[in-house]
């Protein structure tokens, strides 16, 4: 068959990079605990268009490599290849592929970074192995991966329940008008743990709606005890609030302040110590590869 017969063919060149992008939190509250000590919340996830990048070119034999290798994290603990290995067991393709990633996403930056490197090679491998699984099936086995892997490949900005895997579209109208963002990593991690266990961690928030968001409940329960814990974040919070309200996403590091115009944000970041890492970003409504599945998947969702 050749490339004009064939739909996926330009997805399985090597050179075809896959975005991984980043999400926020624009609030995150947590609601409850279940039994098994997973805790119950509510948050919006946003995409922006600053991106993890990957490339797969398929292998005749079973092997997942990954390069280049991540400092401090062996290849078979990486989320990448764990999720390569899960599909490769769910489908039991004979199939592998190396995986080339460029980081752009600072890691432990609370913007998904790995959930959505994972999310992306299930979706990437899918198509190029030919696998035909659903996006619900993909959902299912990110899910077993980490609690954000499956709003990567939902695809859709989303009002998120559960531990974060029962997800509703939010549209524009629904989410107002400031849709630049800019955000700054603190280049500081967050040990989630200690922020999860955390005894003044509020766990019982009401339940909220939509409209409440957009009446302005935008509280990331977890932004006062980082704050407190950490204070190169608190420093950068502080700086940030002066330009607008400063938000933390996830558990952190990174935080971020919405505005109306790539310039306002971009003046921003225009006065932002170099000690720090920082993006101007414009949010998305879907991720690049929901409009390679959108077409193919929409009835089963």
């Amino acid at each position: 068959m050749n490339n004009s017969q064939d739909p996926n063919a330009n997805w399985r060149e090597k050179t075809f990079p896959w975005a991984a992008p980043a999400k926020l939190n624009l609030f995150l509250h947590i609601i409850g605990r279940r039994q098994d000590g997973y805790h119950l919340l509510q948050t919006l996830f946003h995409f922006i268009d600053i991106a993890d990048t990957l490339y797969f070119d398929i292998t005749k034999t079973s092997t997942i490599s990954l390069s280049p290798a991540i400092d401090g994290i062996a290849n078979e603990n990486n989320i990448i290849v764990k999720a390569a290995k899960l599909l490769q067991a769910t489908s039991a393709t004979n199939q592998g592929a190396n995986i080339t990633l460029e980081k752009r996403l600072p890691m432990g930056g609370g913007l998904g970074g790995g959930s959505s490197d994972a999310a992306t090679t299930l979706l990437a491998l899918n198509k190029l192995w030919g696998l035909n699984l659903s996006k619900t099936e993909l959902m299912s086995l990110g899910l077993t991966l980490g609690a954000d892997v499956p709003i990567f490949i939902y695809g859709h900005t989303a009002w998120a329940e559960g531990v974060g895997e029962t997800l509703s579209k939010v549209s524009k109208s629904e989410i107002g008008e400031k849709n630049w963002f800019f955000v700054l990593f603190p280049k500081k991690n967050v040990n989630t743990g200690t922020i999860f266990s955390s005894s003044e961690l509020t766990r019982d928030k009401d339940p909220i709606r939509i409209r409440d968001f957009l009446n302005g409940s935008t509280e990331n329960v977890f932004e006062p005890i980082v704050a407190k814990l950490y204070p190169e974040i608190r420093e950068a919070l502080n700086w940030l609030n002066q330009f607008g309200d400063a938000k933390l996403t996830g558990t952190g590091a990174c935080i971020f302040a919405r505005f109306n115009t790539a310039q306002e944000a971009h003046a921003v970041a225009a006065q932002a110590p170099e000690k720090w890492q920082t993006f101007v970003a414009q949010g998305c409504f879907t991720t690049p590869i929901e409009e390679l599945y959108r077409s193919e998947t929409s009835a089963q969702l």
